[in-house]
């Protein structure tokens, strides 16, 4: 952001001394990283200066008698308002906007609109708290015609003690939307529906399955748009994901509510090139992507992945590099729903420099490889160990992450990976079939022998069924269950029924229940052909 600013001619001033006062403006506009204590805010105070905050500023100076469409939630917001804009600029509305983010179409984040004044805005509906003196969050100021309200879980838990607490947020802005406004939100989100409850007097239209509008998805990347169960359009976006199609079915239902049909904004996502920092691509060196994503909630993180593997199949490796960094995340709010967020990668590196709580202990237990460290440097070259020619490497984080991305691809074109990816470690897999379970356990080179050596050509061996029963019990670092409800185990089925899905052709030694093999202690073994058919 700041490098757009200064190609705009617009002069940054590091830091917060006192003595900035000299530039004499005719309003302070207050962030709300600014508290009490800062040099510059209390020398503010002690001369009695006009100050305000930036959300009161924009609802007075640009958003005064406009029709704003504002789109507010936990995750897509930026992706979303982003999308919206494009599609009322593609229908010719000439929109103002404000995105919390860069276009990857080479458009800027800000625009005013023309004719200023009367054109439509379009913004990025924050819940976070407005600055010190207002403790409000920011979407209250901007009084939308229409809203989006994307979904909502628990998050910023620097200022929010619960739920509950966010949702009172989300319902002060359901208060400010007029009787002729339009809320747009999806049909099958429990934490909405209590906000909505709590009352809403303005039309709506819900999203998804049983909502009015929804999408059916014929391929990869293209879809059929239905209205109250009816087919009225066609269209493709080219991100990836569920969860960018309900982005894009939410911009579209919010901007008919200006007249833009659905053909006009089918049309629009066709060439929508995306946000940077959402799945952008950053570069390609010697056959690895290297993939930049401001995924840093669990559920994000998941999102991300699971798009990615969309897109992927089962034809390359994920390697999932990712910075708890955010205030919810380094205070371990969310860390027990993160293993089960990354059951899509192929290898996990977490940087856990800031952290409050055990990564290590917490990730140890996934059945795919962990590196944890706190040292960048260490993190780097566990990433090139790992990376072969045909991998993507998805970083994740809502920072900087120290410049990772771009120190990946200069070693990476320093030093090119191999050509062909070996398995990322040993794997034994078992199925027991009395229980539909899978088990994988990371093998001990200097105690099980090199197996690296043998593959492809050996088969998986074979594990009794009471071998598997003690990996799961034990789990930690070298073995995991894959079985139950826990996190840990729903990314363990889904590495494992990739991992036997890789593996067409070969033999994979599968325990039978006693019943059926005769075998009292069901370690008689079942040759089967591939993965079962009721594998997940």
């Amino acid at each position: 952001m700041s490098d757009q600013l200064q190609a705009l001619g617009i002069e940054l001033i590091q830091g917060f001394d006192a003595d900035q006062l000299s530039t004499a403006p005719d309003v302070w506009v207050i962030g709300n990283v600014v508290s009490r204590g800062n040099p510059l805010m209390e020398a503010i105070l002690d001369a009695g200066l006009p100050y305000t905050s930036g959300p009161q500023w924009l609802a007075e100076q640009v958003l005064h008698r406009r029709h704003v469409l504002a789109v507010a939630g936990t995750h897509g917001k930026t992706t979303t308002t982003a999308m919206l804009a494009h599609i009322l600029e593609h229908a010719g509305l000439e929109p103002g906007y404000l995105v919390g983010g860069v276009p990857a179409n080479g458009r800027h984040s800000a625009r005013l609109g023309s004719p200023a004044g009367r054109a439509p805005f379009v913004i990025e509906a924050d819940e976070y708290d407005t600055a010190f003196f207002d403790k409000r969050s920011k979407f209250v100021h901007y009084r939308p015609r229409t809203a989006i309200l994307n979904n909502l879980e628990f998050d910023h838990a620097d200022i929010f003690d619960d739920l509950a607490q966010i949702q009172r947020q989300f319902h002060h802005l359901v208060r400010t939307i007029p009787g002729q406004g339009l809320i747009v939100r999806p049909a099958d989100s429990p934490a909405l529906d209590q906000v909505i409850a709590q009352g809403a007097w303005s039309p709506q239209i819900t999203l998804g399955e049983g909502g009015r509008w929804r999408l059916r998805t014929l391929d990869l990347h293209t879809f059929e748009l239905l209205v109250d169960d009816r087919v009225v359009g066609q269209g493709a976006l080219q991100m990836p994901g569920a969860h960018n199609r309900m982005n894009a079915l939410a911009a579209m239902a919010a901007a008919s509510h200006l007249g833009v049909t659905p053909a006009t904004s089918l049309a629009a996502l066709e060439v929508f090139a995306g946000v940077r920092r959402r799945m952008e691509v950053r570069g390609r060196r010697h056959g690895v992507t290297v993939i930049d994503d401001f995924a840093h909630h669990p559920t994000a993180i998941r999102l991300s992945l699971r798009g990615l593997r969309e897109n992927l199949g089962d034809t390359g490796r994920i390697l999932a590099v990712f910075e708890p960094r955010s205030n919810t995340m380094r205070r371990g709010e969310l860390k027990d729903e993160l293993p089960a967020s990354l059951g899509d990668a192929d290898a996990v590196f977490c940087f856990s420099a800031g952290l409050t709580w055990d990564a290590a202990g917490l990730l140890g237990g996934l059945p795919m490889p962990v590196t944890v460290t706190d040292n960048l440097d260490e993190l780097v070259a566990a990433v090139l160990a790992q990376a072969r020619s045909g991998d993507h490497l998805l970083v994740m984080s809502n920072g900087g992450f120290g410049g990772i991305h771009q120190r990946l691809l200069d070693a990476l074109a320093a030093a090119p990976p191999a050509e062909r990816a070996p398995p990322l470690f040993p794997t034994r897999v078992t199925q027991c079939l009395s229980t539909c379970t899978v088990f994988v356990r990371r093998q001990s080179r200097s105690r099980r022998g090199c197996w690296r050596t043998g593959w492809p050509g050996q088969p998986v061996a074979r594990v009794p069924v009471s071998a598997a029963a003690g990996v799961a019990r034990r789990g930690g670092p070298q073995g995991a269950r894959a079985a139950g409800t826990d996190s840990r185990g729903h990314a363990g089925r889904q590495f494992a029924g990739r991992l036997l899905r890789d593996l067409p052709g070969r033999d994979v030694r599968l325990p039978g229940r006693a019943a059926e093999s005769g075998d009292p202690s069901g370690a008689r073994p079942r040759a089967l052909r591939g993965p079962p058919a009721h594998l997940p």
